[in-house]
């Protein structure tokens, strides 16, 4: 099988936190002959800087042909007033569209040993783990028309301007999004909540009747319907509650953030977005990104937390390469470092020792020796 990666590191802290992943590549390769073979490229700002857009043709290309993309980060304030079209995230948003990545899967997962790291009681969050699908190629972030109109001046005098973003769902779009989601429930606890705002979003009224039509065919999962504002209040309330649930682009972006927090940071939660299945080959296009940005702020200090950035690469093993046991075996090494006491400076708690990214990197690679 072939197993053909290609990395982008993108902006500020992603060059580092990838650089732990090449270093887990590596020993992958030698210790347990995983035949990985990669190529780089370059997103975001630094694909601008170097070719006046956010990704190159050419290495749209090396997207392409992967079986896998590894995302670090994108964006930085030196990058503010670039054109919109040419923003570090359109890279980012370009990639998911060109490539059909549809279904974002956001799992948020509270490590016994990082329990009181969160900024909510321990007993709320202690052996949490929620699985987040979010719609990722439609909604308002892709809807058209999306621009600026000028209007003229007012009775005032002062310019007036209109913006208009548009939310648009079909049918298609939440079907296949739903079926991932119903899929992944059925491997877990066959619990699911769809969140939308069906009471003042005509887009929200057909995601419910989409959503409960394919339900039909998942007799085993128990269906709840949840309104998106409330799904933020019952995250933060009672996450516990949840086990998997979908949701729109828009509400899956704010959901997913929302939930990553309860983990503690950040900097400790991974993402899958997943293509549909070739209809020849089974495999999906597939991109592993970190939840968080690229936080300029502590670029190039060396003390940026890549966990998140490993255990995006654990998902590519499990959903990329059915390599599962590797995949449990790499979630577990993450799992034992932080037991054993190492703290990157995002997730610091008294009593623990902080170590930098390159350490605990190393440190995740020797819990596989």
């Amino acid at each position: 099988m072939s197993k053909k990666l290609l990395l982008l590191p993108g902006d500020g802290i992603g060059t580092e936190i990838m650089a732990e992943v090449e270093k887990l590549i590596a020993f992958l390769n030698e210790s347990r002959k995983a035949g990985f073979s990669y190529e780089t490229g370059l997103v975001g700002g630094a694909a601008y800087d170097e070719h006046g857009i956010a990704i190159s043709e050419q290495d749209m290309e090396k997207a392409q042909s992967a079986d896998a993309v590894i995302f670090g980060a994108v964006g930085g304030p030196q990058w503010d007033n670039v054109p919109y079209d040419k923003r570090p995230e359109a890279g980012l948003l370009r990639l998911r569209k060109d490539l059909g990545l549809f279904a974002n899967l956001r799992p948020a997962i509270c490590y016994e040993a990082l329990a009181d790291a969160s900024a909510l009681k321990r007993e709320i969050v202690e052996g949490l783990d929620i699985l987040i699908v979010r719609e990722l190629t439609g909604g308002v972030y892709f809807g058209e028309p999306k621009q600026i109109i000028e209007l003229g001046d007012n009775e005032n005098g002062k310019n007036q301007k209109r913006a208009v973003d548009t939310q648009v769902y079909e049918t298609y779009e939440i079907d296949r999004i739903a079926r991932v989601a119903y899929d992944m429930a059925m491997t877990r606890s066959k619990k699911l909540h769809s969140a939308d705002k069906k009471n003042v979003m005509i887009s929200g009224v057909l995601w419910d009747e989409v959503v409960r039509e394919v339900a039909v065919d998942y007799s085993e999962v128990e269906f709840n319907h949840i309104l998106a504002d409330n799904a933020a209040m019952q995250l933060v309330r009672n996450p516990k509650q949840f086990d998997v649930i979908v949701t729109d682009n828009l509400f899956g972006d704010v959901l997913s953030d929302t939930a990553a927090m309860l983990t503690g940071s950040l900097g400790m939660l991974p993402s899958a977005s997943l293509g549909a299945p070739d209809e020849k080959t089974g495999k999906r296009k597939a991109m592993y990104e970190p939840v968080h940005g690229s936080a300029p702020d502590i670029a190039g200090l060396g003390i940026a937390n890549p966990i998140a950035m490993i255990a995006s690469f654990a998902m590519a093993l499990r959903y990329s390469f059915n390599m599962i046991e590797l995949a449990d075996e790499v979630e577990g090494a993450i799992a034992g470092v932080l037991a054993d006491g190492l703290r990157s400076g995002d997730i610091m708690q008294q009593g623990c020792k902080k170590v930098s990214t390159e350490q605990m990197g190393d440190a995740i690679i020797a819990k596989l020796v």
